[in-house]
């Protein structure tokens, strides 16, 4: 596609364009175009968009183009076009269809998702809702109803993006928006991250209000950025979070120094079922840390393999909560198959089984912040295995091992109260993430690190 524009951010990143923007090199309008044009061309093969706003993301970029001229500025983030999941109520937008064709029953209300009204203060141009897995529970990306997106890292034959925030990496990795947001359940960031080569960060829970956005489990639900760097992540982390809680945007330096991190590798679970190319890269990039004064220690963490036996009753149990029994028993046959079976099976679940395993869940996730205690973060792969191609998980049993490893060392952070991180690594071939794992609300922290740590992988590349 010669005609293709290149993408605007590409280069730079969000604190180039923020630098061009205020001194008139370049306008909002302008990029935004750019972005459509690349949504127009890429996206009819991608399928990464579930509704494109083109009319009013436009008229935001004109709007931010005014603004800035005559002296308002909203912050770094102002005319930077972004894309968002379709699990969010937004205003001028239809849906959210979050992956699905049956009627969802209205648990957003009226108002427009508090998070998206953060993005519009901050000046963020919308371009419009990305694919979505029905009702997000789906990791492999792979979505019946409204269609899979194609992961760009291999034009020839259809991989699994990842999921259940699909439609957001693969936007982000194909250069049609400046940054993406997403959500993370269980690794439906850092999945989609890793697959697709870009950069996933899964806030704490409860860190990022999820008003307004349709609950896969909210005691698990967090809101997450895709970007193409930790950079960019940083960047607009700072800024969202300073518009969320009304305290002012004002650069900062980080305090990060890599010969004085300690991290930990964990000895048990992250490791297994590895495939050995994953495992190398892994390996690695932790010779690279290690070179530059890194302490790397092995560290158990017995609570992770926890996480197999509370989500397949707890997300169920959550979403029949939401559709209650007559009304999923009367649209079941409408839904993903494989995702109404997922559902369905809650319905065989006793309470006292759920309040059981949640509260050993809070005895988890207090044992494992006290041993979090000297460490800056946990290190791991992000996945067991690369991208499967779409074709593998038509088979049920197939795709339901493969989904199986997909989750393995994301679902423990979400599991345990972590904030997460999925880094690419420089590699040949199919993407490879790499995960850190924070204590909770150290978010701020652990993208800092994630920045140090990028520098690194890309002086080694």
């Amino acid at each position: 596609m010669s005609d293709l524009p290149l993408d605007p951010f590409s280069r730079e990143g969000l604190d180039g364009f923020a630098r061009d923007f205020r001194a008139g090199k370049v306008t909002s309008e302008e990029v935004t175009k750019i972005y459509l044009q690349r949504i127009e061309k890429l996206d009819p093969k991608l399928n990464a968009f579930e509704h494109v706003a083109a009319e009013s993301a436009l008229a935001t970029a004109r709007a931010m183009d005014t603004l800035i001229r005559s002296g308002t500025d909203l912050g770094p983030l102002m005319g930077v076009p972004v894309a968002v999941k379709d699990i969010f109520k937004i205003n001028g937008m239809p849906g959210p269809f979050v992956g699905s064709n049956v009627t969802l029953p209205d648990v957003l209300g009226e108002e427009e998702a508090v998070f998206v009204q953060a993005l519009r203060k901050a000046g963020c141009v919308l371009l419009g809702t990305t694919k979505a897995v029905e009702v997000c529970l789906g990791i492999t990306g792979h979505s019946a109803p409204r269609g899979t997106p194609w992961n760009p890292n291999d034009m020839e034959s259809h991989r699994a993006p990842g999921g259940s925030s699909s439609g957001s990496a693969v936007a982000m990795a194909a250069g049609m928006c400046a940054f993406a947001i997403g959500s993370d359940s269980g690794g439906s960031v850092r999945v989609p991250a890793a697959f697709n080569g870009v950069f996933g960060l899964k806030t704490t829970a409860g860190f990022w209000p999820t008003d307004g956005a349709f609950p896969l489990d909210p005691r698990v639900d967090s809101i997450g950025l895709i970007t193409r760097t930790a950079t960019d992540a940083l960047l607009a982390f700072r800024v969202i979070s300073a518009v969320l809680f009304g305290c002012g945007w004002k650069p900062q330096r980080t305090g990060v120094r890599l010969d004085r991190l300690r991290l930990g590798v964990p000895t048990n679970h992250f490791g297994d079922n590895l495939n050995p190319e994953i495992g190398k890269a892994f390996q690695s990039a932790n010779e690279l840390l290690k070179a530059k004064g890194s302490l790397l220690d092995d560290v158990a963490v017995p609570e992770a393999p926890e996480r197999a036996g509370y989500f397949p009753v707890s997300m169920p149990a959550s979403l029949l909560s939401i559709f209650g029994t007559e009304y999923f028993l009367s649209v079941k046959d409408k839904m993903d198959p494989v995702i109404a079976k997922r559902i369905e099976s809650g319905l065989d679940k006793k309470a006292y089984e759920f309040l059981a395993l949640e509260d050993k869940r809070t005895a988890s996730r207090a044992a494992v912040e006290e041993r979090f205690i000297g460490y800056d973060a946990w290190v791991s792969p992000t996945t067991t295995d690369f991208a499967p191609l779409v074709s593998e998980l038509e088979d049920p049993e197939k795709g339901l091992k493969l989904a199986l490893g997909m989750t393995q060392n994301t679902q423990p952070a979400n599991y345990l109260g972590l904030c997460a991180i999925s880094l690419p690594l420089p590699v040949e071939g199919l993407p490879v993430g790499y995960q850190l794992m924070g204590a909770p609300c150290n978010d701020l922290k652990l993208l800092e690190i994630a920045v140090e740590i990028e520098k690194v992988l890309a002086a080694g590349r």
